[in-house]
């Protein structure tokens, strides 16, 4: 038989990839038009503009364990000097480059050590992270999303989350994610996503009497 190289997407993982390229083409196709004074507004990521976040995806999707590592190394485990770094080389010198150089890994399956479903949301927040401040919104498919709030539950990887929603229920008011036990906090399963991931704005589209406490929790790391 053939070797396709896909065996290690089989399993647990199966899946994951085709809906991570679903969401950067989305992203892609909701940039196409924006004004290049538009990539210059500030994203929901502290002193980041739109386009930087982009050229962070693109930056995402681009780097290997190895390149990852040895960035790592280079930057003497700054990772957030690491981050800005990967970044810098993936902006290109205006915000078409920066919008084709993503384009360019929408296909992408190359990432750092992190799990497929890490990817998946980092697509997912860090779009919103772009598209909220800009007025778009995206109907992202809602299994797609409860995929990955149920991610974020039970994870602080990649970001603080699951350390968040402690003692906390969630529960979606448009879909089937409902997790833990506590105070309630109510919304969408994006709001809830957005909320874990420690996004401030989208606390106001929640309800319940454990939104203060969320509140609180906001600038975890």
């Amino acid at each position: 038989m053939t070797d396709t190289g896909l065996t290690s997407e089989r399993g647990p993982r199966a899946g994951v990839w085709p809906l991570i390229r679903q969401e950067r083409a989305a992203l892609a196709a909701d940039l196409t038009m924006l004004s290049d004074e538009r990539w210059a507004t500030p994203s929901l990521c502290a002193g980041l503009s739109v386009r930087e976040v982009l050229a962070h995806l693109t930056a995402g999707a681009s780097l290997t364990p190895t390149r990852w590592l040895a960035g790592v190394i280079r930057c003497r485990f700054d990772f957030d000097r690491q981050v800005a770094l990967r970044l810098a080389e993936q902006l290109g010198a205006t915000p078409a480059e920066t919008l084709e150089r993503f384009r360019g890994v929408v296909p992408s399956r190359t990432k750092p050590p992190l799990p497929a479903l890490a990817m998946l949301g980092e697509t997912i927040v860090h779009g919103e992270d772009i598209r909220r401040p800009l007025g778009i919104r995206r109907d992202h498919p809602i299994e797609v999303l409860t995929r990955v709030a149920e991610y974020y539950r039970g994870s602080d990887l990649v970001v603080v989350a699951r350390k968040r929603v402690a003692g906390l229920r969630l529960a979606a008011t448009d879909g089937p994610f409902d997790t833990g036990s506590g105070p309630l906090v109510s919304g969408t399963t994006l709001a809830l996503t957005m909320a874990m991931t420690g996004r401030e704005t989208f606390l106001d589209d929640l309800a319940g009497d454990g939104v203060p406490l969320l509140r609180e929790r906001r600038g975890m790391s």
